[in-house]
């Protein structure tokens, strides 16, 4: 079935970790895809001691796409589209029973990915796996396609009194 965790709330990216966590405890095989996050975090510290769960990760220059340079912004891209074809690849050669696609919808939302690569990888998936993808913006064609759709809606964050992402917490 295909998960989406969307919306402008917390909890996106940490409601894919549980259910990888959740999916790994159970014996099965994880992708775990992150695109456009560069910083080290708590989950892929603990991802790492878990063997079920392969983590793969396209290039980050540290900084949001809006303070890339053209080039920086080019190289991204680049990868970020490596990391598309090696995620839907990788998952299945390793007959992964999960593939996760954090923060997907973000990086086609800012044209750091092709929009129409990714719909045909997501229809061709296949029915026999679980497939989430998580960012703020769903495409229509993915939210009438998916089995779950979850939007986070914040109500209230300390962003917005200009505390920065803590650790542990944020990431």
């Amino acid at each position: 079935m295909i998960h989406v965790y969307c919306g402008d709330g917390k909890g996106k990216t940490t409601a894919a970790v549980g259910l990888a966590v959740r999916n790994a405890g159970n014996g099965g095989r994880v992708v775990f895809a992150q695109f456009l996050k560069g910083r080290q975090t708590g989950e892929l510290n603990i991802f790492e001691k878990i063997p079920e769960i392969n983590i793969m990760r396209a290039y980050s220059s540290g900084k949001f796409t809006y303070q890339m340079t053209q080039e920086e912004r080019a190289a991204a891209s680049a990868a970020n589209a490596r990391l598309l074809e090696d995620a839907f690849k990788t998952a299945v050669e390793t007959k992964a029973d999960l593939l996760i696609l954090d923060e997907v919808l973000s990086a086609a939302e800012r044209d750091m990915i092709d929009e129409e690569r990714l719909r045909m990888y997501v229809e061709g998936f296949g029915t026999e796996k679980e497939l989430v993808l998580t960012g703020r913006l769903p495409m229509i064609w993915l939210i009438n396609m998916a089995d779950y759709v979850t939007d986070m809606e914040k109500i209230k964050h300390p962003f917005d009194k200009g505390v920065d992402a803590r650790r542990g917490v944020e990431y």
